[in-house]
């Protein structure tokens, strides 16, 4: 998968993904290819978190 550089157009691709795909982060990264602690630490730096009982990062 080609992942945006930006990181509030990649957050937004990925909580899109996960509302109308998949259940949880977890299932995502195994389908796409996507290494889940890089994913969480590279949003985590423009300040978002990821929140399993909602399945997106906010």
């Amino acid at each position: 998968m080609n992942l945006p550089q930006d990181p509030f157009m990649l957050m937004s691709m990925i909580n899109m993904k996960l509302r109308d795909q998949y259940p949880s982060l977890e299932e995502l990264c195994a389908s796409e290819d996507i290494d889940k602690d890089w994913l969480v630490a590279r949003l985590g730096e423009a300040g978002f978190e990821y929140l399993p009982e909602a399945n997106q990062f906010r």
